[in-house]
């Protein structure tokens, strides 16, 4: 497929854009900036607006069109914290810098309020977020997760909810309890994306979409090539997430892994079935390793994730599974119209930590998110360009947690993280 082919899927964003953005022409030409970013869903657009105003000239390049990844495809919840448990990064880091981490990814949470208020993005900003027992040991887990976060990391806004508490905010049996998180929301994805590059192009960058960046020469200065043209920078950043092609960063080839993900949304419900669904408007996910996670979308349609594939092949039965356990956990929707259905490809890493870093002295990226990364993209973006401003102690912070690539090299990484995902999904049955 030619990057002249690569357009937004079909979804319900890609049919609810309320963003005014571009035009953003292929690059035909030999560019010279300060930075060209590779990537243009939320993390290398909030790189290309904080550079931008920072002063620097920026050049931004798309494979395919801006939001065309996880960034305008996800179900659009900004949360604290990571994919991983915040122990994963203590073992790692130490108390301290976890503690770091921690605040920084609820500053990421009130970086997006404040960009999308400074910019007037219509992307349906809600707050709100339940992470769901779907079992016992989950209330155990969830239940000491909240104790620790209250004790260890001075975060006493988790609320355990079951029961009557519970069915004010989500009306089903499925659930013994939840952790209910007031600093946690949801948002249109698409359009969050959609108005950071506005923002970006108005402060000056110049983005080109359908250009995909075929290889990159560190140097000083370094180059990047399209098959149009090619941009001359002193520095670059790589912000491809789980659509960077292998040979592009070699260094990088194995660090992250594909997943796919997908989604349905339904026909626009009444208010009397968001009364016996979501009366309160919360986004949630459940506590399954291959999790469940929903929210309503601000003309009240119930936006449904869920199933995994790390093979590149959709699930057997994809839509009977996905259609039946909706109707499961809300008996009232047995039966709704599904308008969308669409699928994109997250990335994740061996430990679920993001993966922030260089390569050499002037070329850098920020990956792997895990699932995790509507909100943290856009503070990897301020990270990003204050450690290109000579401001790299919160950058570093990341960039101290330690990767290692898959096991099993190049051919054999795939089979053997299938092979322990079905492990996980058994263990999610018991």
């Amino acid at each position: 497929m030619t990057s002249a082919a690569l357009h937004r899927p079909a979804s319900y964003y890609q049919d609810s854009i309320a963003v005014t953005a571009g035009p953003f022409p292929a690059l035909e030409e030999s560019r010279r900036a300060d930075v060209c970013i590779i990537g243009g869903g939320v993390t290398g657009c909030s790189a290309a607006l904080h550079l931008a105003e920072r002063g620097y000239s920026v050049v931004l390049l798309e494979a395919a069109e801006v939001g065309y990844g996880a960034s305008g495809r996800s179900g659009g919840q900004i949360l604290p914290g990571l994919g991983t448990d915040i122990a994963t990064v203590e073992k790692a880091l130490g108390k301290s810098r976890a503690r770091d981490i921690w605040e920084m990814s609820r500053e990421s949470v009130r970086l997006t309020a404040a960009l999308i208020e400074r910019h007037g993005i219509p992307c349906d900003l809600a707050w709100g977020y339940l992470h769901a027992a779907v079992k016992s040991r989950h209330v155990e887990e969830l239940k000491a997760f909240q104790a620790r976060l209250a004790t260890d990391y001075d975060y006493p806004a988790l609320q355990w909810l079951e029961g009557a508490s519970l069915q004010e905010h989500v009306v089903t049996n499925a659930y013994p309890g939840a952790l209910y998180d007031a600093e946690g929301g949801h948002l249109h994805p698409l359009n969050y994306t959609l108005g950071l590059a506005r923002a970006a192009q108005h402060a000056g960058v110049r983005i080109h979409e359908h250009s995909p960046a075929v290889e990159v020469h560190p140097g000083q200065p370094a180059q990047v090539a399209t098959p149009g043209g090619r941009v001359t920078a002193d520095y670059v950043i790589v912000s491809t997430n789980a659509y960077r092609g292998e040979g592009l960063l070699p260094d990088l080839d194995g660090r992250i892994m594909r997943a796919a993900n997908y989604m349905i949304a339904t026909e626009p419900l009444s208010e009397a079935q968001v009364a016996k669904v979501l009366p309160s408007n919360d986004a949630l996910s459940d506590a399954n390793f291959v999790l469940d996670y929903y929210r309503l979308s601000a003309d009240r349609r119930l936006i449904y994730g869920g199933e995994v594939s790390y093979d590149g092949r959709e699930p057997r039965q994809l839509r009977e599974r996905m259609d039946a356990k909706m109707a499961r956990l809300f008996p009232v929707l047995e039966g709704i119209g599904i308008d969308y259905r669409w699928g994109g490809d997250v990335a994740i890493t061996l430990n679920r930590a993001p993966d922030f870093g260089r390569v050499g002295s002037n070329v850098y990226y920020a990956h792997g998110y895990s699932g995790h990364g509507m909100s943290l993209a856009g503070l990897a973006g301020q990270l990003l360009a204050e450690t290109i401003s000579g401001q790299s102690e919160r950058f570093d912070i990341f960039a101290a947690m330690p990767h290692r690539s898959f096991p099993g090299g190049k051919w054999l990484r795939t089979p053997l993280l299938v092979l322990a995902t079905q492990f996980y999904k058994l263990r999610d049955r018991l």
